[in-house]
C-alpha cells in the first residue's frame, strides 16, 4: 500500500545481524521457482525460512516467517496452467534491505494496519505518540511493524503454518505486551484461510491484515487494469492530500468508487477528474463493507472479488472485518525487480486488505479497534481462488 518514497524504513535492518547459510545447498525449488535455500538465514537471532504449504490438489502457497510474508500462490489458470499470482521477492536479501528494496510485499501487518492519524493514540486520557513513516501518519505500525520482524513459525502440517509474534510493551510506542497468531491454511477449495488473533497484557489498539499484491495476469510485465473489481460495499472512507481519512463516509453511487457490480480497474484508475482518484494516483481507499452488519461481519459473504479474463483465474475475499482497503499498485515505479527479476510497474497489481477503517483510533463513531486485557482479537480473511 501506499507511496514507498515515504516508507524507508532505514531503521531496524540496518541494525540488524544478518546472516546468510551457505548458499550452496542443494535443495528442489517450488512450485512458484522459489530456492528455500535463499530465505535461510538469521536476523536478530531468529532463524527464518521459507515455508510451503500445499493442499491435496493443485495449489502451493510459500510463505516466510520474516514479516509473516507470502511470497508466491500457485494456483492453475483455466487451462490448467499453474500460475504464481502475486508479486514479491525469490530471496530474504531483498525482503530485509528496508533501505534499496522497501516493501509490504505479501505481509502480515500489525500492530496496526494503514495510518493512524499524526502518529497519535490516546488511550484512557492519555495521548501517546507512535513514530510516523508516512505524510506525518503512522503507517503499518511504523518502520519497523512487524513486516520488518521475525514471527515465530511452527508448521503443523503440509497445509498449516502458524505464526507467533510476541510484541513487547512499547514496540514502536504502541502499549502492551501482545501475543499475536497468524495461521495460514491453504484448504482443499483451493483457498488461503488467515486467522488473526491477539491478546493483550495494557489496554491497546490491533488491526491486522495481510499486504497480498495480486496480479491475476499471471505476469507482472502486464498491469492489472483489465481485471474485474466487485466491491460489495455501498460507502467508503474519502481521503485527504496526505492519504488520511477525513472522517466522512461517503456514497459509492454515481462516483467511480462504485464497484458493487464486477467493473475492469482500468475503467477509472486513471480518472483524476475525480478529486480522490487523482489525490491517490489511482484507488487507495478503505471500502466499508455490506458484509459487516449491527457491530458483526459475515465470513460467509463475499466481500470482494477479482478476475483476470486473460486467465480466467477468479478471486473471492472473505472477511468478518468492517473494511476494505483496495490499492492498485499506483506507486509501483519499476525501479523495483521481483521474483524473476521482473520489474514491477504502476498498477502491476491489486491489494485487498481486510481491516478495521483507517485511523479508527482517532474516529470513535467507525468499529472500534481497542483490545483491552482478558479480550481475544479476531479476525478472519480467506483468499478462494476458481476459474471461469
Amino acid at each position: 500500500m501506499k507511496n514507498l518514497k515515504s516508507v524507508i524504513f532505514g531503521t531496524g535492518i540496518a541494525a540488524v545481524m544478518l546472516t546468510m547459510s551457505c548458499s550452496d545447498k542443494v535443495q528442489n525449488t517450488t512450485a512458484s521457482g522459489l530456492n528455500p535455500t535463499a530465505f535461510d538465514t538469521v536476523i536478530n537471532e531468529k532463524p527464518i525460512k521459507l515455508y510451503t504449504l500445499k493442499n491435496a490438489g493443485n495449489m502451493e502457497v510459500c510463505i516466510t516467517n520474516f514479516g509473516g510474508r507470502v511470497v508466491s500462490i500457485v494456483v492453475p489458470d483455466k487451462n490448467g496452467t499453474p500460475t504464481d499470482v502475486v508479486l514479491g521477492y525469490d530471496n530474504i536479501a531483498q525482503y530485509a534491505d528496508s533501505v534499496n528494496s522497501p516493501s509490504d510485499f505479501g505481509a502480515a501487518i500489525g500492530r496496526y494496519a494503514n495510518r493512524i492519524k499524526n502518529g497519535q493514540i490516546t488511550i484512557d486520557g492519555k495521548t501517546i505518540q507512535l513514530p510516523t513513516n508516512n505524510f506525518g501518519h503512522c503507517l503499518h505500525g511504523g518502520p519497523s511493524g512487524w513486516q520488518y520482524q521475525v514471527y515465530d513459525a511452527k508448521q503443523l502440517n503440509d497445509s498449516t503454518l502458524q505464526l507467533t509474534m510476541n510484541s513487547k510493551d512499547g514496540d514502536n510506542n504502541f502499549p502492551g505486551n501482545v501475543t499475536a497468531v497468524v495461521t495460514y491454511t491453504v484448504k482443499g477449495d483451493n483457498s488461503l484461510d488467515i486467522s488473526y488473533t491477539a491478546t493483550t497484557d495494557k489496554k491497546t489498539v490491533i488491526n491486522m491484515t495481510n499486504h497480498s499484491y495480486f496480479n491475476l495476469n499471471g505476469d507482472p510485465t502486464k498491469d492489472i487494469k483489465n481485471c474485474l473489481l466487485y466491491v460489495n460495499a455501498d460507502s467508503y472512507t474519502p481521503t485527504d492530500t496526505t492519504y488520511m481519512t477525513t472522517g466522512e463516509i461517503a456514497k459509492v453511487e454515481n462516483t467511480p468508487m462504485d464497484f458493487r457490480k464486477p467493473t475492469a480497474i482500468g475503467k477509472d484508475v486513471d480518472n483524476f477528474g475525480f478529486a480522490q482518484i487523482k489525490g491517490a494516483n489511482g484507488f487507495d481507499h478503505n471500502w466499508c463493507l455490506n458484509t459487516y452488519k449491527d457491530g458483526k461481519g459475515d465470513d460467509t459473504q463475499v466481500a470482494a472479488s477479482l478476475y483476470s479474463p486473460l486467465t480466467g483465474i477468479k478471486l473471492e475475499v472473505y472477511t468478518n472485518e468492517p473494511g476494505i482497503q483496495v490499492y492498485t499498485g499506483n506507486f509501483l515505479t519499476g525501479t523495483v525487480k521481483g521474483k524473476k527479476g521482473i520489474a514491477y510497474g504502476k498498477q502491476a497489481a491489486c491489494c485487498l486488505e481486510t481491516q478495521k477503517y483507517p485511523d479508527t483510533p482517532n474516529k470513535p463513531q467507525w468499529p472500534s479497534a481497542t483490545l483491552e486485557p482478558g479480550q481475544k482479537y479476531n479476525s478472519h480473511c480467506v483468499f478462494k481462488f476458481s476459474v471461469e
